[in-house]
């Protein structure tokens, strides 16, 4: 049987003869299925290579989402620290507030004030910061839904007494750094074991001293130990005192206001260095003065 061809002839624009190729039908196959072979292999190759820069775009919008996302995690965890010491302030605030308020006393409030070794403690000082878990957020919550319950029944208990407020002593007497907080201690002259019935204000020789509410001075004398000193009373049964000044500047009898300039700062009496030893007492009773101070 005679084998079957296929001619093609190519003319070409010039003068030139024409040409003549002829394929057999076995050729003819062999070139088709070559060429069907290389359009399905350049086919799959060109939607997986669409499909890989596909997944590449996604992979970098990933990438570049987890970015933003660490970002926004690190801000977020300051945040949460920056709350959290918000919260332990405002807790720290209502306690003092309680005990202001009578609502509870100073020996169940959790934490007392660093006894200083000589150097002193600066006034506004904060501990060390904590690094925050994002677990505990449920924690922190919960504590500031009960220290703003607690602020809510003190706001009311105080709305309703602000005459009391105005004759409690809240403030800082002088400006300076604590000391010598109120307790037991070495006597810094003796090197016994004594109590030291309130807390010392080291400061700059001449700077003013406050009073800590409105009262009336009942009392400016001066003693081998506390030296010029001057004792405030307040209504509600609070008196303030205030030792070692270099000068008075308030009277027996004179009216006061919280704030209101009384002395300067000196280290007359019993003292090595200028400083203000202050003291608060409640219906006769000593109390520790650092829990009536908010103004840290």
């Amino acid at each position: 049987m005679a084998k079957k061809y296929v001619s093609i002839i190519i003319v070409p624009h010039n003068k030139a003869k024409s040409r003549n190729i002829s394929l057999s039908e076995k050729m003819i196959k062999i070139v088709a299925g070559i060429g069907l072979f290389v359009f399905l292999a350049l086919t799959v190759f060109l939607i997986d290579y669409f499909t890989m820069n596909v997944t590449r775009q996604k992979y970098k919008t990933l990438w570049d989402e987890t970015a933003q996302q660490k970002t926004a995690i690190a801000q977020y965890q300051q945040t949460v620290d920056k709350l959290q010491t918000t919260i332990d302030n405002y807790e720290n605030y209502a306690k003092k507030l309680n005990v202001m308020a009578g609502l509870k006393s100073e020996e169940v409030l959790e934490g007392e004030p660093g006894v200083g070794s000589g150097s002193g403690q600066e006034i506004g000082e904060t501990g060390p910061s904590q690094t925050l878990d994002l677990g505990n957020l449920n924690d922190i919550s919960q504590k500031a839904n009960r220290v703003a319950r607690n602020l809510d029944t003190l706001t009311t208990f105080f709305e309703d007494q602000v005459l009391q407020l105005a004759s409690t002593p809240t403030v800082w007497p002088t400006k300076g750094y604590m000391s010598s907080p109120y307790g037991w201690r070495d006597d810094p002259f003796t090197g016994k074991r004594t109590f030291h019935h309130g807390i010392d204000i080291a400061t700059s020789h001449g700077n003013s001293i406050y009073a800590t509410a409105d009262g009336t001075v009942i009392q400016a004398r001066t003693d081998k130990i506390g030296g010029k000193t001057i004792k405030i009373k307040h209504m509600f049964g609070y008196v303030t005192i205030y030792c070692h000044l270099s000068k008075f500047l308030a009277k027996v009898g004179q009216k006061v206001k919280r704030g209101e300039t009384i002395g300067l700062v000196g280290s007359t009496g019993k003292a090595r260095g200028p400083h203000v030893h202050y003291e608060v007492q409640l219906n006769g009773k000593e109390k520790n003065p650092y829990y009536f101070l908010l103004e840290e």
